[in-house]
């Protein structure tokens, strides 16, 4: 009897000393982790919207209306720090610039001129021009693997070349001017944007001026550009 009892007790505890199967997991069971990209790229398109000015402008020039410009293309994000704070980056892009303004350009027989309008009544005078853009970028930015909302500043150099152009005057008479071999066909200038996230100012300033060979009494017209706007990037 007492071997029994001896054998019910041992049997018992070895029952539960026994590990506890494991149960499949059901679906409120299941987690979910969010993969992180530790290599990372800020590869962006962007698309900038610019108001035009115009510097080292000639005598009783000026500028009327809303000058504006559009900015667009592709970035290739190139990081050179283990955190990848710090890219280089290297675009392709389009922009077009608009300048409404008073410098009347006439074609006659061939040549060229241009002329200040001063006081004088017409509806519209505006220079058109659109370019071929290779821009290089130093980049830092606050990014993490975890978030692509950052601060950034991003600071570089840009050389355009001129596709077509065109200025059109709008009075008593209209005069279509189109691919001016006067205009520098290669133009180039630093740039910089900042900001949080996809809103960022932009500013870019040629160094070169628009005309190549261009003068008003035998003056040489050496104006430069300068953007500025917004800029918008987007993953």
């Amino acid at each position: 009897m007492h071997f029994f009892r001896i054998l019910f007790l041992l049997l018992t505890l070895a029952s539960f000393s026994q590990e506890k199967e494991k149960l499949p997991l059901t679906e409120k069971d299941t987690v979910f982790y969010t993969k992180i990209d530790s290599l990372f790229r800020e590869d962006q398109f962007y698309f900038g919207l610019t108001y035009n000015l115009l510097s080292q402008k000639p005598n009783d020039f000026a500028q009327n209306g809303l000058s504006t410009g559009i900015d667009i293309g592709f970035l290739r994000d190139m990081p050179i720090n283990k955190k990848r704070t710090f890219a280089v980056a290297l675009g392709l892009g389009f922009s077009y610039n608009k300048y409404r303004q008073n410098l009347l350009v006439s074609k006659t027989a061939g040549t060229i001129s241009y002329e200040i309008l001063q006081d004088a009544n017409y509806s519209r005078n505006k220079l058109e021009q659109v370019f071929l853009d290779f821009p290089l970028e130093l980049r830092w930015r606050s990014a993490t693997p975890e978030s692509h909302k950052f601060w950034r500043v991003y600071t570089g150099f840009k050389v355009r070349y001129l596709l077509f152009d065109k200025t059109k005057y709008i009075g008593e008479t209209e005069i279509t001017v189109t691919n001016n071999n006067d205009f520098n066909k290669l133009q180039y200038g630093p740039f910089v944007a900042f900001g949080f996230n996809t809103w960022n100012f932009h500013a870019y300033y040629g160094l070169n001026p628009i005309f190549k060979t261009a003068a008003i009494d035998g003056k040489a017209i050496d104006m430069k550009t300068l953007n500025l706007g917004l800029m918008f990037y987007i993953l």
